[in-house]
């Protein structure tokens, strides 16, 4: 049997498996098998890892299904490459911003860098920030920064924002940059720049399953490895505004949040997210970081 036919037989065989995990029925399994084979098959290299490692060819394709992703080139969602010896499942920013959409977490988002020339600056709390640029310009200089903004179901803007320096202190410590080896950071440094500020965004936005789970799968098994720091998550990327009017309602709803926050950060950022606009505004900017806070040391105090 050819090499061809030996890969196809493995994409094929995983169709069962891709049916019975399937998050999004809009995906159609043969067009997925179709775009999943030329993407090995039209790549000798691709190709000579697939064969060294049939098995991660049949975990990349029944992750698409799982994560409710599509290969399709046109979408430019997700992608199969060679990676640390075997085939992964690599998923591009625009990809994690449509998962997002899709699932309900957002209306509407997009990540943008930000270079030298640029004008740039954040407007306050629930308001998008101002970026003024001419994208046909050939001196914006350096990039010296990243953010990303999003609409979520309540009408609010959420925007934060990574600094250059950020950026890169993340991508030394990612895996694939460490091993010496084939990295995404090497080929397509913007791109990973704002997959990244989603990444750690997304944390405030209301959660779903299929986010969670794309962005655990990029931690994980596609060899990103991108580790966020507590004390980055702790930074706020939005102006602080005075502290609302006590109350008793609003002593009720802090005291509820601070009991959640106690057992770690993903519970306290779920039931953030899980917030009206109105109990969001009752709490206030400064008692959510203080929360944050509360919410970072419960992570830290648990045993690696």
């Amino acid at each position: 049997m050819s090499n061809i036919a030996t890969i196809e037989q493995d994409v094929y065989g995983t169709k069962d498996a891709f049916l019975s995990v399937l998050t999004d029925r809009s995906i159609n399994f043969d067009r997925e098998a179709g775009f999943a084979l030329q993407a090995i098959c039209n790549n000798d290299y691709a190709m000579k890892i697939a064969m060294g490692n049939r098995q991660s060819v049949v975990d990349a394709v029944t992750n698409i299904a799982a994560i409710g992703i599509s290969l399709n080139p046109a979408k430019r969602q997700a992608y199969l490459v060679p990676r640390d010896g075997k085939i992964c499942l690599d998923i591009s920013y625009m990809g994690l911003m449509d998962l997002a959409i899709d699932s309900g977490s957002i209306r509407w988002g997009q990540a943008k860098l930000v270079h030298e020339a640029d004008s740039f600056s954040l407007n306050g709390l629930a308001m998008q920030p101002s970026h003024s640029y001419d994208p046909f310009s050939k001196e914006r200089g350096e990039v010296v920064g990243v953010y990303v903004v999003v609409k979520t179901a309540d009408g609010d803007y959420l925007t934060d924002t990574m600094s250059r320096d950020e950026i890169d202190g993340i991508m030394k410590r990612s895996q694939s940059v460490k091993s010496g080896k084939s990295s995404p950071w090497k080929t397509d440094w913007g791109e990973m720049a704002k997959k990244t500020v989603v990444k750690r965004a997304y944390k405030y936005w209301p959660k779903t399953e299929r986010l969670d789970q794309a962005i655990h799968h990029l931690n994980t098994e596609s060899g990103e490895g991108l580790a966020i720091l507590a004390d980055q998550r702790a930074q706020p990327t939005r102006p602080a505004l005075p502290e609302p009017q006590d109350s008793a309602e609003r002593d009720a709803l802090y005291a509820r949040l601070q009991d959640i926050a106690e057992t770690g950060m993903d519970a306290y950022a779920n039931a953030w997210g899980g917030l009206s606009k109105e109990e969001r505004t009752m709490i206030g900017q400064a008692a959510h970081a203080t929360l944050k806070a509360v919410a970072e040391r419960a992570d830290a105090e648990v045993p690696a």
